[in-house]
């Protein structure tokens, strides 16, 4: 981390923010934790102002592991079958989807997993929003109404991970990678790599 990006600036919270992947389980987070991140959540934009996300808190063993059994971790790491017992979060939030309430939330979903996640790390816990897992299951277990669609599992807890951005330059490979020292690679496009600068019509 630069030295002139200061401890707990956003600029320094965003890039300690990564998609941690290997946890400290001895580390619990407790449920005032998770409570904290919430009330962080209900502060944020929702369209029309409907709110419609809500959290099913997790942080005892036994949910724990049966939420750990049906997911998929690390899509491009294809020979890695996801953290070992030692490694494991020790907390999930999964976002659900009231359609009573409105029938999409897609904006409001970012912004809440991105407020949950620096709000995480904040507090030195970290986490990493995670899409593959069996739904009906899930569903299941927590006997969820039908009005309630899961959008997505974040896990969190103590990151026991470095995790490194490399400027990917023109290179086009976005895949993230360890090295054989174990370190986590994620290449990230250059800034001028995000500017689109248009011919305007004046131009023409």
């Amino acid at each position: 981390m630069s030295n002139n990006i200061p401890e707990n600036s956003f600029h320094d919270l965003v890039l300690k923010n990564r998609s941690y992947r290997r946890f400290d389980a001895s580390i619990p987070v407790s449920e005032q934790i998770l409570f904290d991140l919430l009330e962080l959540v209900r502060l944020t934009p929702s369209s029309k102002n409907r709110q419609p996300l809500k959290y099913i808190l997790i942080n005892n063993q036994d949910d724990c592991n049966f939420v750990f059994s049906h997911l998929k971790w690390a899509w491009f790491l294809r020979n890695w079958d996801g953290p070992s017992p030692e490694e494991r979060p020790t907390a999930y939030l999964i976002m659900l989807l009231d359609k009573n309430l409105n029938d999409k939330a897609d904006f409001d979903a970012g912004i809440a997993a991105q407020t949950i996640l620096l709000g995480a790390v904040e507090k030195d816990f970290g986490g990493c929003i995670i899409r593959t897992f069996n739904r009906y299951e899930l569903a299941k277990y927590f006997c969820l109404p039908e009005n309630f669609d899961i959008i997505m599992v974040i896990a969190l807890g103590k990151p026991a991970e470095e995790i490194i951005i490399d400027n990917n330059g023109s290179s086009g490979k976005m895949e993230y990678f360890r090295d054989e020292n174990g370190l986590h690679h994620v290449p990230k496009r250059t800034v001028n790599e995000l500017i689109y600068s248009p011919i305007r019509h004046d131009q023409d």
